[in-house]
């Protein structure tokens, strides 16, 4: 059983229902959500929108090895209707976003799969809620 960290962000349509809705596709597609912080509205980072963000952490339990999460997640963001991501720094608004923070103690380095995520200690949205759920 791992536990994964994953970091839920989205600025576009109804912000609070995104976030429900991702959180309840995840428990239904990946594994047990066990933990949730609270919702943060927060600025966008890396670009510039009109469009403030509502993010959160959650704690998920699942079988799923490593990539089979990233696969996941994925496949979530594009039901959910994300149809951009973010490449070479180069950030849009986005409808779902869900990032893989950590996972277990696991150290991954390949090309589009990171654990620990290389920027979480960079962003205060995604600190701030992960530090709630941590265990």
């Amino acid at each position: 059983m791992y536990h994964v960290y994953l970091s839920l962000g989205t600025n576009l349509g109804n912000r609070k229902r995104n976030i429900r809705e991702a959180i309840e596709k995840i428990g239904e597609q990946i594994g047990v959500v066990d933990r949730q912080s609270a919702l943060y509205e927060t600025k966008p980072w890396g670009y510039s929108s009109p469009n403030d963000f509502i993010n959160s952490c959650v704690l998920v339990l699942t079988t799923m090895a490593p990539r089979q999460v990233l696969e996941a997640t994925q496949r979530l963001e594009r039901e959910m209707g994300r149809t951009l991501k973010s490449v070479d720094g180069e950030y849009h608004d986005r409808i779902i976003d869900i990032d893989i923070l950590m996972i277990d103690d696991l150290v991954i380095n390949e090309p589009d799969l990171h654990v620990p995520h290389p920027l979480m200690e960079e962003r205060d949205f995604v600190m701030r809620p992960l530090k709630e759920i941590l265990r």
